[in-house]
């Protein structure tokens, strides 16, 4: 646990990252003094975007923010954060009591595990319906999701794909 700096570990698959993800980040930034958003790899699940394409398009949104750092990592998260050291608590964004539900059962699962505390917090109320799966579906369908996600996903697809710098 940190002694300083009150950081937040905000971990994800962010496939794509969504203007839901973007209000948990904001709404964390009125509290803590650092977030740190994870993009979690794991080689057995299917994504649409790599991990490089989503670190850098993420950076794109935060790099000007010193405040915000943007990592992937492989493996547990608790590992991860044990590793890192200066993570104060996890952070997680809840769109229904479905996710509630997974969110506190996991929340506990790494409190035993490791003693860290799990902050959750909902987006704002026009952002709630709005998942990544969402947006990949109606990517599948040829359909426009502006209106879904931060910047352009056309970023995505040119951005530079660098997959060497995960943190095991």
């Amino acid at each position: 646990m940190s002694h300083g700096l009150f950081t937040v570990f905000f971990p994800g698959t962010f496939d794509p990252f969504t203007i839901g993800h973007q209000s948990i980040v904001e709404q964390a930034l009125t509290f803590a003094d650092r977030i740190h958003i994870g993009i979690g790899v794991n080689p057995d699940k299917k994504t649409m975007f790599t991990a490089g394409q989503r670190l850098n398009y993420i950076n794109q949104l935060y790099g000007n923010n010193d405040r915000v750092i943007v990592s992937k990592y492989t493996g547990l998260t608790t590992d991860f954060i044990a590793r890192e050291g200066n993570i104060s608590c996890i952070l997680r964004g809840v769109r229904s009591v479905k996710d509630f539900e997974y969110e506190r059962q996991l929340a506990d699962i790494n409190r035993q595990l490791t003693g860290i505390e799990t902050i959750l917090l909902f987006p704002s109320p026009q952002y709630e319906s709005i998942s990544s799966s969402m947006v990949r579906e109606l990517i599948g369908y040829g359909k426009d999701v502006s209106p879904f996600v931060p910047l352009d996903l056309s970023m995505m697809y040119t951005a530079f794909d660098d997959d060497t710098e995960i943190v095991s």
